[in-house]
């Protein structure tokens, strides 16, 4: 049977720094992560037209995360708050993508902007900048590194990825200014913040569709592990099921 191939949205900068002209960029960990799973990592460009193409081409789908933000106007906010950072062509290529693998029902895992993201296809809003929405936030920013935990997360019982994390709270690193705002109709959330930041969603209706706020790339836990197994063992009954039909 071939490896699961897992298809990882890049992220995408200007000119400048790394290169003249503009350019790609994936953290490592993300790819890493995926391969330690038994997964096949591909990185994938931002070419809106081509989804179905890249579609036809994978069994799962990451939607990263990255320093900037959906445009609220997807969601219905007649406002920008001064925080926001858009990539246009970015955020067209991740709703296409994201957009047919849920009609495909293929395994998706949104982490941090991908979870956002991820909600928005869903029909959600989003908090645009927390500090100024939440009652004594956390620092959802943290000022420590990456590497280590930021704050903890409680996981509702009899969600998905309760079941496949084992634990009713673990530790994760935060990197956002923005949070999911609401619950749209099919959606569950399964994990929260202690301030309230809704940290985790997932669609019951799919096979496996899960958004986290944190970066479970970095392994800072073994819940972050427990999550690509499973996501990218979704990935790999997706591969079988496709092979037995063929």
């Amino acid at each position: 049977m071939r490896t699961p191939v897992i298809g990882i949205t890049l992220d995408s900068e200007p000119a400048g720094g790394y290169a003249k002209l503009p350019w790609y960029a994936l953290r490592e960990n993300y790819c890493d992560a995926v391969a330690e799973a038994g997964g096949l990592p591909i990185p994938l460009p931002h070419n809106p037209e081509l989804a179905g193409e890249y579609l036809a081409m994978i069994d799962g789908l990451v939607i990263t995360g990255g320093a900037f933000d959906v445009d609220p106007a997807l969601f219905g906010d007649d406002s920008r708050h001064p925080t926001v950072i858009l990539k246009e062509r970015r955020t067209a290529f991740e709703l296409a993508i994201t957009r047919g693998a849920l009609d495909a029902d293929l395994p998706i895992l949104g982490i941090c902007g991908g979870q956002q993201l991820l909600h928005v296809v869903l029909g959600g809003k989003l908090i645009q900048h927390i500090p100024d929405e939440v009652e004594k936030p956390l620092p959802h920013e943290q000022p420590n590194p990456r590497t280590e935990p930021g704050h903890t997360v409680s996981l509702r019982e009899g969600t998905l990825l309760r079941e496949i994390v084992g634990e009713d709270e673990i530790p994760v690193n935060s990197a956002h200014h923005q949070a999911a705002r609401d619950v749209p109709e099919g959606v569950v959330i399964n994990a929260t913040a202690p301030d309230g930041v809704i940290e985790g969603i997932e669609v019951p209706a799919k096979r496996f569709a899960i958004g986290v706020q944190w970066h479970p790339e970095f392994h800072i836990s073994p819940a972050d592990v427990r999550l690509f197994a499973a996501f990218v063992d979704a990935a790999r009954f997706n591969r079988t099921k496709e092979k037995d039909q063929a």
